[in-house]
């Protein structure tokens, strides 16, 4: 797949401004284009009050302001995007408006040129008919803000091209978005269920069901959201709601059409009055109002093939920030009582039917089963993505359910010869679930997570050991058991946002999936100890060096990279490499007889005095139980067959979490710093 080089960004405003800003961050040149000089300094202007916001709050430093500023350009004139990778259209919602400009793009751009529309209110193919190169023609539909919302909803007409839907995909993941794929359908997935959420509560509050502040508070309660459907319509226009209402209702008739009340407000140019006191009197009943709304919508959506139960779960989470999406929600509250809710938009909307997936469940009474873990092939190769980016792609027993079958799959048919196996978003694996250790700890099921390690270790067993070559994609950062998945495979491909890391003594346990013996067979116990215990991230470019990874390549360059690796013969990566010059010093500090010193926050005597006191303040911040077990598992598996130091390590898991510490760890991540008592 050829790599992009730039991207072209058409409508300043604040959408198009935030896409080249997101673009220009992730280290693309793009072209920010408007019809006059006075748009395009304002979209400018626009993207550096957001950096120097950026800079006043420290999350970049002034050098990487200026790193990225040069790689925006501003200009009216199109043709500078004439040999651009990819072309995004982000101007106001006005069919005519866009039928033009995609005309021009059309006769100014390269061949090779894929046109995007971010339209939220059209059918992308309306767009791409227009145009001499339908198959180079795709929706890519931000969410806002663009700089900062990871949602994308990339959407394929019927005549896009494969390569233009891969391409598509992979500038995506380039400025780190997260993409689900979606139909060419009014409101696509998340709009869908979204827009007629912001309608029905303004129906309610028309009807004199509840006001603004109870629905507010049931919306809030509902979906576990900080803002309501009226502050959200405040937020981010009146004017959206509306317009995106009577697009909808145009096209799936009355259910979908904006409120009169709606209406009415766009036309007073004024925002919604949010204050007021509660009724909580009427909480439940707005709640399954708009639960009945958002959970009957999002079926009916797959229903007819939109998207999946799962990307419309995704969208909800990552695009809308819902703590649960629709189907998780229908799992939450049970089947019967959300058919009860959707039964009664049904009641209330002639023209709304009853989703046939919602009946089908209700038949077979049960939950609804996700798929957390897809399979493909590609000629020889077959690859497992573990897709769950809303969480990390967090293992869980569902995950690791899911991807033994994939991987047993995988492996019994003839025609595969290699597994790779990768994640989906940003990150490739970001460790174990903790709400599920928390949960067993709390109930007291501390047998179950034995249980758990158990079964994960005997499927990273198998993939260490099978006849076909098992390769990890490490595109994007893995930590704790996705380091351990990855280290258990044959060999390692990054890119150079693939990084690795043992965060796990600083949440009250230890690597539990074998990744203490397997990284100290790769780079020695002493450098693997430093690892470990400090929690310090191995990036790419460091793990090649050492011998981990065997092989850093550029996104664009990674199916050639598997390929290649298939046809490779020779040794692979599962030995002890001597560490480069830049780690000796870590080495040298985690001799055998240092270890005493620093687990009791004394350099030692002989070592580089600068780096003990860093080693030893990073220590501070661990637990010390888990550090004293970690240590004593390293030094009794060295010397060890595989199966051995697997049953070394297993043999501690419950003692590890049946500490106190072990408890705190984990309920405090992300939380607070945990104060750890040695129990």
């Amino acid at each position: 797949m050829s790599q992009i080089k730039k991207i072209g960004v058409i409508g300043a405003g604040n959408m198009g401004s935030g896409i080249a800003q997101k673009i220009a961050q992730e280290g693309i040149p793009v072209v920010l284009i408007d019809t006059e000089d006075r748009f395009v300094r304002k979209g400018l202007e626009t993207i550096r009050n957001m950096f120097t916001e950026a800079v006043n709050r420290k999350i970049l430093t002034p050098d990487q302001v200026r790193a990225i500023d040069s790689r925006i350009v501003g200009t009216t004139d199109l043709s500078a995007v004439s040999d651009a990778d990819l072309v995004i259209e982000a101007v106001f919602e006005d069919k005519a408006v866009k039928f033009d400009l995609f005309q021009k793009l059309d006769s100014v751009c390269e061949d090779h040129t894929i046109l995007a529309t971010n339209t939220s209110s059209f059918y992308v193919h309306e767009f791409a008919d227009r145009t001499r190169r339908p198959d180079r023609f795709i929706g890519l539909h931000y969410f806002f803000h663009p700089a900062k919302n990871r949602l994308l909803e990339v959407v394929p007409h019927e005549t896009t091209s494969r390569k233009t839907l891969e391409k598509a995909l992979l500038a995506a993941k380039l400025h780190s978005k997260t993409a689900i794929v979606v139909k060419d359908a009014p409101g696509f997935a998340v709009n869908r269920f979204f827009v007629p959420f912001l309608n029905e509560a303004a129906r309610m509050l028309e009807e004199n069901a509840a006001d603004i502040p109870t629905i507010e508070e049931a919306a809030k309660r509902a979906f576990g959201t900080g803002m309501g459907p009226f502050e959200l319509m405040n937020v981010t226009g009146i004017p959206i709601a509306c317009h995106a209402a009577t697009t909808l209702g145009n096209e799936l008739g009355p259910f979908y059409a904006p409120a009169g009340i709606l209406l009415g407000q766009m036309e007073k140019r004024k925002d919604w009055d949010l204050d007021g006191n509660i009724d909580s009197a009427k909480i439940s009943t707005i709640t399954d109002r708009l639960y009945g709304v958002c959970l009957g919508v999002a079926a009916a959506l797959v229903d007819e093939g939109v998207a999946g139960m799962e990307d419309t779960d995704r969208g909800a989470k990552i695009g809308l920030r819902w703590a649960l999406g629709p189907f998780e929600i229908v799992n939450k509250i049970g089947i019967d009582r959300a058919c009860k809710a959707v039964e009664g938009i049904v009641e209330k909307y002639p023209d709304f039917m009853m989703p046939e997936i919602l009946l089908k469940q209700k038949s077979l009474g049960k939950d609804f089963e996700f798929r957390l873990v897809e399979s493909e092939r590609k000629g020889i190769v077959a690859y497992l993505t573990l897709n769950r980016p809303e969480a990390m792609n967090a293992l869980n027993e569902t995950v690791i359910d899911q991807l033994e079958k994939g991987f047993s799959e995988a492996e019994k048919n003839p025609d595969v010869e290699a597994i790779v196996f990768q994640g989906a978003g940003k990150a490739f694996v970001a460790g174990a679930d903790i709400r599920y250790f928390i949960q067993k700890i709390k109930s007291g099921n501390i047998p179950e997570i034995s249980a758990f390690t158990q079964k994960g270790h005997d499927l990273l067993r198998r993939i260490e050991t099978s006849p076909k070559l098992t390769i990890a994609l490490l595109d994007g950062l893995s930590m704790g058991g996705g380091s351990e998945l990855a280290l258990a495979c044959r060999r390692i491909i990054a890119t150079p946002a693939g990084s690795m890391a043992f965060p796990e003594t600083g949440i009250g346990i230890y690597p539990g999936l074998g990744g203490m013996y397997r990284l100290a067979r790769r780079i020695g116990k002493n450098l693997a100890k430093y690892f470990v215990f400090t929690g310090m991230p191995l990036g790419a470019a460091d793990a090649h060096a050492l011998g981990i990874i065997d092989r850093v390549v550029a996104p664009d360059a990674v199916d050639a990279a598997i390929s290649e690796s298939v046809l490779e013969k020779g040794p692979e990566n599962s030995v002890h490499c001597d560490a480069s010059e830049k780690f000796q010093p870590m080495i040298k500090l985690f001799d055998e007889e240092n270890i005493p010193s620093l687990l009791q926050g004394t350099p030692p005597g002989d070592a580089d005095t600068a780096l003990a006191q860093k080693v030893i303040k990073y220590l501070g911040y661990k637990a010390p139980l888990a550090l004293k077990i970690a240590n004593e598992i390293m030094d009794e598996q060295d010397g060890k067959t595989p199966d051995q130091a697997i049953k070394i390590e297993l043999n501690r898991v419950g003692e590890i979490f049946s500490t106190a510490d072990a408890l705190e760890g984990l309920s405090s991540l992300g939380r607070k710093r945990p104060e750890y008592r040695g129990r």
